[in-house]
C-alpha cells in the first residue's frame, strides 16, 4: 500500500499532505522504510512487467 491513501488519526487528513506532525513522522517513516513506496501502483505493475519480460528473454537465450 502506497502512503498517499492513509488517513491520519491524529488530523484526519491524508498523511501524504503532511499536515500534523504525527503525519510528517509517519510520512518520514514510511518513505525510509520502503524505497517503492513513493511509487504509484500503475508504475509498480510496469515494473513488474519489465522484470518479467527480462527473465523470460534470458530464459529464452539460455535455452
Amino acid at each position: 500500500m502506497t502512503y498517499d491513501r492513509l488517513v491520519c488519526a491524529n488530523c484526519a487528513a491524508p498523511v501524504s499532505e503532511g499536515r500534523c506532525p504525527v503525519c510528517r513522522a509517519n510520512r518520514e517513516r514510511l518513505q525510509q522504510d520502503n524505497p517503492f513506496a513513493g511509487l504509484n501502483p500503475t508504475a509498480l505493475i510496469a515494473l513488474l512487467a519489465v522484470l518479467i519480460a527480462t527473465v523470460a528473454l534470458l530464459a529464452h537465450q539460455t535455452a
